[in-house]
């Protein structure tokens, strides 16, 4: 397997074409032979964001290595350059056979460097999100938590070779706080059968699969025609994978079938995984992760079905306050938000090994949404986090958009991690309680300003933490910046409702529907709440300070918010440690 390391040594506003010792040949009316002369380690790409995709196979020793689909810029109309890594092949045997139509594609602007620098040139790239140092990126994936080393490990979809979706891969970062991420060579690639969707990860502690003791094993989608599940198996800790020569592992002739999630069951002493089918949810068992066979379904009749069913999760989660455990089935969803396009929803029941039995409450079954925003989609967690904890992490964007928002060196970034629990509400109903995860606290640095009123200077990244009293008058929460965008968070005590509108929040042109309100109910009752709000470079994210609810939404404004004004209740500016 061929991965890339990356350098920072030289910076692509110093490459000049003449250093670039390519060759293009046209071979054809539509075909362009492209060659490199001399031993390099990249061929750096011009992308356009709107140009059309083009097939570029890339042929060593008469042999396809593999084949892309990459947005080649036209002439004069470069947004960026991406590299293609070509470390381990033989440049004297490769050459790159490009399908392209009636454009005029600038291949002059084609270089090949020994070095590429992805430091940052995006104004929008986040302080304390974790992001692709380049590219696309969607659906976090086979995250784990290796116990030994004491590191999280967050694998994602990712496109390399553009700014948008295509070629999916996974991406690879680590951490050992859950805040500051060490970019990895990515680790599955495009193959034969297809591209690499979701899936997840386990530690195989007891070498069921038989490849070795705490091997890390890999699930994922291969998306071609059709879509199969396969597997890979890392014997370095999750840095490297060998795809498992028996792959497909389970096919089904279904056209959406895909996100295996894969967990131990203590009480059959066996695997179980999820997958997500159509509008449905079907489980199946292994013994050894190689024979998968099918235990039952589930979704026929309850909840959202506006959308396709993706990224299944189930898990164990306690019910805050007792002994008592339940299990929450996490349902991704697009479309289906109700404030459209993706979002997360979750029913709460009884996992007894083979099937999942809903909890009818006020008798049926309740239709309950994990976040309240639009831009909290894909909702997974890590395997074997410590002290069992429930720990996820979010997407953070809409497919209403995604390729769309106005970014340009990369889309897309995780929101905060978060950790999830139980509770009842007003009406006795159960609620998956959503809180940032404790490893956030060491983003707050100090108190910078605190009052009753208006703030000013606001810090360009912050926590602010808002305390409001229940009263017959709503209460505001407003930032803005010295062009007049601003976004208006609003307690609505009477309706019992919390909102943030961004719809003057800044740059909204790229979509439709990007300019919204979004509301959540406040479940739990009580004289005074409390809100804990982070503000990074192109996000907003609320949570109340119990728990009980969390709104994550983008926002793009031309300038940062300098200013938050409090109408109702105190407030507190803290700077952010990173």
């Amino acid at each position: 397997m061929k991965h890339f390391v990356l350098l920072t040594l030289l910076s692509i506003a110093s490459l000049c074409p003449s250093m670039a010792n390519v060759v293009c040949q046209k071979a054809g009316p539509h075909n362009m032979h492209i060659r490199v002369e001399g031993d390099y380690r990249y061929l750096l790409l011009p992308i356009g964001d709107k140009a059309h995709e083009y097939r570029v196979q890339l042929i060593e020793d008469n042999q396809l290595y593999r084949s892309l689909i990459i947005r080649l810029a036209n002439e004069g109309e470069i947004d960026y350059y991406v590299p293609l890594d070509l470390q381990g092949l033989n440049l004297d045997a490769l050459h790159l056979n490009v399908r392209y139509g009636n454009e005029p594609i600038a291949w002059d602007k084609i270089q090949a460097v020994n070095s590429y620098d992805a430091s940052n040139t995006d104004k929008y790239r986040p302080v304390f999100h974790h992001t692709p140092q380049w590219g696309w990126m969607n659906d976090p994936n086979g995250m784990f938590y290796d116990e030994q080393k004491e590191l999280w490990h967050l694998y994602y979809q990712y496109n390399p070779y553009a700014s948008t979706w295509q070629n999916m891969t996974w991406g690879h970062s680590t951490s050992k706080d859950l805040l500051h991420w060490d970019h990895q060579p990515y680790a599955l690639e495009v193959d034969a059968n297809g591209a690499i969707f979701s899936g997840s990860c386990v530690v195989d502690k007891n070498n069921t699969a038989g490849f070795g003791k705490n091997a890390v094993i890999a699930f994922y989608t291969t998306a071609a025609d059709c879509q199969t599940q396969s597997m890979a198996y890392s014997l370095d800790g999750g840095l490297t994978f060998t795809k498992y020569a028996g792959n497909p592992i389970i096919v089904a002739g279904i056209p959406d079938f895909r996100d295996p999630k894969v967990w131990w069951n203590e009480g059959t002493e066996e695997w179980n995984m999820a997958l997500a089918c159509g509008q449905e949810m079907q489980f199946y068992a292994s013994k050894n992760l190689k024979k998968w066979h099918y235990l039952s379904s589930f979704g026929k009749g309850v909840g959202c079905h506006d959308g396709v069913w993706e990224c299944p999760d189930l898990m164990r989660v306690s019910v805050r306050g007792t002994d008592e455990h339940k299990w929450v089935l996490l349902c991704n969803i697009n479309p289906g938000c109700p404030f459209g396009g993706s979002a997360t929803q979750y029913f709460v029941g009884d996992w007894d090994g083979k099937q999942f039995t809903p909890l009818y409450e006020n008798d049926q079954v309740i239709t309950k949404w994990m976040d309240y925003g639009k831009d909290h989609y894909a909702t997974v967690s890590f395997a074997h986090a410590p002290h069992n904890r429930n720990t996820v992490m979010v997407w953070m964007s809409n497919w209403q958009y995604a390729n769309d928002v106005p970014t340009m060196q990369f889309r897309s970034a995780n929101a905060l991690p978060r950790d999830i629990d139980l509770y009842q509400d007003d009406k006795g109903i159960y609620r998956l309680g959503v809180k940032v995860s404790p490893e956030v606290a060491n983003l707050k640095g100090d108190a910078v300003k605190e009052g009753t009123s208006r703030i000013k200077p606001l810090p360009a990244t912050a926590i602010i933490d808002v305390e409001v009293t229940s009263t017959t008058r709503p209460a505001t929460i407003t930032l803005r910046n010295e062009k007049g965008e601003q976004v208006v968070m609003t307690y609505d005590f009477k309706a019992g409702t919390f909102s943030m509108d961004r719809v003057q929040s800044g740059l909204t042109h790229f979509s439709k529907d990007f300019a919204a309100v979004t509301t959540t109910p406040l479940f739990v009752s009580s004289k005074t709440h409390r809100v804990n709000i982070y503000v990074d470079k192109y996000s907003i994210e609320a949570f109340d300070a119990k728990g009980y609810w969390s709104m994550t939404n983008l926002v793009f404004p031309t300038q940062p918010y300098n200013q938050v004004e409090v109408v109702g209740g105190k407030v507190k500016v803290y700077s952010i440690n990173h």
